[in-house]
């Protein structure tokens, strides 16, 4: 069976997964397969479920007229994603980056989605599995699409680009996050900067955020920019305020006095200048950019404020890598409040920095007052310092549910694998 015969069953049934935990009757199922898992073993379990069809690449039962046998089935998941999306001729913008493409991502939608029917990533379906899932569900109304692309090694971006086809980029910024795979800083930017490189060989539009020179290098040659940033751009802003929630100044390209977000931290500003550059790029009036803003409430634990008791919790769990960390640390430092409290968690995928970048971590957090510092994680044992170091999230649970804490701020990040979630929950 070849791509377009098999887009005419998605077509009669047009929702797929590669879960059977979260299959729905008449998905089709594709059965991956990874290092710890082999999804062909589960062909008959997803027909039982109720799917229409399996798509295996490993032989399991002798006969059944509903499982569909090829040669890949994730090569397979992403031709037919790419199938999908040559049927549309509507703006498909791809975001990545280091640090805030998924918040940057949800902005974006919330701005475009006031004016124009748009689809964008689920959660955080941003790798070789969720790209593909993300571009099948979008349906024929669509106007507009977002695809967030994570990546963690060279030529991910790239291979997301060879289906997604996208026809606007963005990124965010190239900080220190999974050198381990990029290979360093300067790895990272080559990564990143492979979304950059498909728009310019395809005469797309990049949105360049001018705070960062690396950013209007890595686009020489891109004939389309739409430029923004603090000081320079069609759409500049500044920090009006952040002492709690940030509010937004736009200075320039837009009539819009002030943002008043519900997000936390400064280092939230060219999230905020990125969404509401798309957004006038696309003519979302200017009244439903600020509402928009102002009505996104963040999840899944990303700069989260919650109020517990008469304490106040930065929740920034979701990740962290050393760029993220340090803005978050020197955010919270400078915040209002007498009492505040670190619990911190290692940052992955750092490979033969990881000590330095760790030890990097402890000699800032030792420039400023804390009531307490907690930190969690191999990655802090034998650091120096005037700290209480765990070995995970359980044991940073057991000792906060001791402290009985009244009237502080209290700032939770860490990487993914963490969990540092657990610790207020």
């Amino acid at each position: 069976m070849n791509i377009s015969e098999l887009y005419e069953l998605y077509l009669q049934h047009p929702s797929v997964e590669t879960d059977t935990r979260k299959l729905k009757k008449g998905d089709i199922f594709f059965a991956l397969q990874g290092p710890l898992f082999n999804g062909n073993q589960y062909a008959i379990t997803a027909l039982a479920a109720g799917a229409s069809f399996c798509i295996c690449d490993e032989k399991q039962v002798e006969q059944n007229d509903q499982i569909i046998y090829v040669k890949d089935s994730l090569e397979t998941l992403q031709q037919l994603a790419k199938y999908h999306r040559q049927q549309f001729d509507i703006p498909f913008i791809a975001i990545t980056g280091s640090n805030g493409k998924t918040t940057t991502k949800e902005l974006v939608n919330e701005v475009l989605s006031a004016t124009y029917k748009t689809y964008t990533t689920e959660g955080n379906l941003n790798n070789h599995i969720g790209v593909p899932l993300t571009l099948l569900r979008v349906k024929k109304d669509a106007e507009i699409a977002v695809i967030e692309m994570g990546a963690n090694h060279q030529k991910e971006i790239e291979s997301y680009c060879s289906y997604s086809l996208p026809t606007h980029g963005i990124i965010t910024n190239c900080g220190k996050a999974h050198l381990e795979g990029f290979g360093g800083e300067e790895g990272v930017k080559k990564g990143k900067g492979e979304l950059f490189n498909y728009i310019r060989e395809t005469n797309g539009t990049a949105f360049i955020n001018t705070d960062y020179d690396y950013l209007i290098k890595m686009s020489t040659g891109i004939n389309k920019l739409v430029p923004f940033g603090e000081r320079c751009g069609d759409i500049t802003g500044t920090i009006a305020n952040d002492e709690t929630y940030l509010e937004v100044s736009i200075t320039k390209g837009a009539n819009i006095s002030s943002i008043s977000t519900q997000l936390v931290g400064g280092y939230n500003l060219p999230n905020i200048l990125t969404a509401v550059c798309v957004g006038k790029t696309f003519n979302v009036p200017d009244e439903h950019i600020k509402a928009a803003l102002e009505n996104y409430k963040p999840t899944n634990s990303r700069s989260q404020l919650i109020q517990s008791n008469s304490n106040k919790i930065i929740l920034d769990a979701y990740n962290a890598n050393p760029t993220s960390m340090k803005a978050a640390i020197e955010n919270f430092a400078q915040m209002e409040g007498e009492k505040k409290v670190l619990i911190l968690g290692g940052m992955m995928e750092l490979g033969e920095s990881s000590l330095d970048e760790h030890k990097e971590i402890v000699n800032l957090i030792a420039k400023y007052p804390w009531e307490n510092i907690v930190l969690v994680g191999k990655d802090y044992t034998n650091l120096p310092g005037n700290f209480i170091q765990f070995n995970n999230s359980s044991e940073a649970k057991s000792w906060y549910q001791q402290q009985k804490f009244e009237n502080a701020q209290i700032l939770v990040k860490g990487s993914r694998s963490m969990q540092m979630e657990k610790v207020i929950e």
